[in-house]
């Protein structure tokens, strides 16, 4: 039996117009049954050709268990990054808060009115090392909406908070401090994965503002480190 995402156009939704899911397509019916309901929101978020979205949706998604989960704890929501990138642009900008970086799936949980308070990119079904099962994450979300309360709120209302000033450009003729460059450098390569290339844990996804930038600080300054980041990940990819 398809879901409600069997009367979308996407490629992207109609991939997943059979899963179990109780999907919803973003809209303002999903976010009232929400508040009416008194239930937090998943909204997951990729694209047609993302392979960890067709891992995720393969293992968690058509999982009737899993399923059976998603349905009695939460509001499930299904976006297609390509129809809706302002969507995608506020929700990823959530996860880089609470992370440093993102990726897809994009999977974030808010508020019914639409604020995001935790999220992550692709889960594995059964917990791996240094990762949580997708099911684990639905018991603790689940369980902080409801028990927690305050604290869901706090962090919701600092992350919107912080999305709202990051979109605040101030105009500024002070020049850029001295040595900025250098301690973004220092940052990026504190996160090198020497072994499999890539920054952070995995899953990684391509960062190519990273590596632009490490282009042009090498380019700058001949520091050999910034070379070999960009050629060890690009090999590695």
């Amino acid at each position: 039996m398809p879901n409600r995402l069997i009367n979308e156009t996407s490629p992207y939704l109609l991939q997943h117009a059979h899963n179990p899911v109780d999907w919803y397509a973003w809209g303002d019916e999903a976010f009232a049954k929400a508040k009416a309901e008194d239930k937090p929101v998943l909204v997951s978020i990729g694209y047609a050709a993302c392979h960890w979205c067709h891992v995720m949706e393969h293992e968690s998604f058509e999982d009737p268990d899993i399923a059976a989960k998603m349905n009695e704890r939460f509001i499930s929501i299904k976006v297609d990054r390509e129809e809706h990138p302002d969507v995608d642009s506020i929700y990823m900008e959530a996860l880089q808060r609470l992370h440093g970086h993102g990726g897809w799936p994009l999977n974030v949980f808010v508020m019914p009115d639409g604020r995001p308070f935790y999220g992550g990119t692709y889960f594995p079904n059964t917990p791996r090392v240094g990762m949580p099962s997708w099911p684990d994450v639905l018991d603790a979300v689940a369980d902080a909406y409801h028990n927690r309360r305050e604290s869901v709120l706090q962090n919701a209302e600092a992350l919107t908070s912080a999305i709202l000033a990051s979109t605040q450009t101030v105009a500024s003729d002070e020049p850029l401090r001295a040595g900025i460059a250098a301690e973004a450098f220092a940052g990026i390569a504190s996160a090198f994965d020497e072994q499999h290339g890539g920054f952070g844990g995995a899953p990684k996804f391509p960062q190519p503002m990273v590596l632009g930038f490490l282009l042009r600080h090498h380019a700058r300054t001949g520091e050999p480190r910034a070379r070999h980041l960009i050629e060890h990940t690009l090999r590695s990819m």
